[in-house]
């Protein structure tokens, strides 16, 4: 397939997946490779915590400024209390949310109304992708435990809240979350029993219960083939304890790998193990040529 059609499919990539498969990586991945194809991308992170910065090879954390990585990536941090600001600072009411949290009706409106926060951060990305800041907005979402109610929000608000605007930036985002052409989910697991397990069970509850489209999906940290690997069954070297290790991790990958596609009717994408002390950019940039080349590949 085509790198260029396929990083144009949607304006909007939410990356989503167990806790500890990579996904913070392979949303750093995604925007190199597509820039290297000469698309503009925007990179959105919503935890305080996230990593994305330094994967981006950017000095400091991400915040809420939106930050350039390259001439084609720009990022930005994008929370609750930001979006909240932005969107009273649109109407208004600067300076509104600072008192706001102060007095912590913020707080009190969540805890009544469960998936407020959601809806903030979620009705931000659907601004920027309507003012089509780049060519392709790629979103670090949360762990799959969170992703689920995060990208429910939207239906779970509308039924408690049914008329003003929280409605109605619950009805928006759940319009940008239906429409294939505007946005779709991409799952990242590793060739492990228990990532590939939540990962069906994620992609099947995406769709059911939400709705929105799938793109292919990722099966990161993928130990590469050896060709011609033995290992003698008696030898009791650390070459040949070495080699019975690679052979058997070898062969539960590809038994993983196996259910995967047989639960889940996706095209896989992978990416191999990185064999660094630590992944930093240059990481990064190695695992855009080999995202590239399993795109020309489906």
């Amino acid at each position: 397939m085509d790198p260029n059609e396929f990083f144009t499919t949607s304006r909007v990539l939410i990356v989503a997946g167990k806790g500890g498969v990579g996904k913070t990586t392979v949303t750093a991945v995604l925007a190199r490779a597509a820039a290297s194809v000469g698309l503009s991308v925007r990179v959105i992170a919503i935890d305080e915590e996230s990593p994305l910065g330094g994967l981006l090879g950017l000095p400091k954390p991400l915040g809420p400024k939106v930050v350039t990585v390259t001439p084609q990536i720009t990022a930005q941090l994008v929370t609750p209390m930001q979006a909240l600001d932005d969107y009273l600072r649109d109407h208004g009411m600067r300076g509104v949310t600072s008192q706001l949290s102060r007095l912590g009706i913020l707080d009190v409106v969540a805890s009544a109304a469960p998936g407020i926060d959601d809806i903030l951060v979620l009705a931000k990305i659907k601004q920027l992708e309507k003012q089509r800041v780049a060519d392709l907005m790629i979103v670090d979402a949360p762990a799959a435990g969170h992703a689920i109610p995060f990208l429910r929000a939207p239906r779970a608000l509308r039924e408690i809240i049914s008329v003003g605007p929280v409605n109605t930036q619950a009805v928006e985002a759940g319009e940008l979350l239906a429409d294939g052409k505007r946005c779709q989910v991409m799952l990242v697991a590793l060739a492990e029993e228990t990532p590939v397990n939540e990962a069906i069970e994620t992609a099947f509850a995406l769709e059911e219960d939400i709705g929105v489209t799938l793109a292919p999906v990722v099966v990161n940290a993928l130990y590469p083939t050896i060709e011609g690997l033995i290992a003698p069954p008696r030898a009791r070297s650390a070459v040949a304890t070495a080699a019975r290790f690679r052979l058997a991790r070898l062969a539960a990958q590809e038994e993983h790998r196996g259910r995967l596609a047989a639960e889940l009717p996706l095209p896989q994408i992978v990416l191999p193990f990185v064999f660094d002390a630590s992944l930093t950019a240059e990481s990064v940039d190695r695992l855009a040529a080999d995202f590239i080349e399993g795109v020309r590949a489906l």
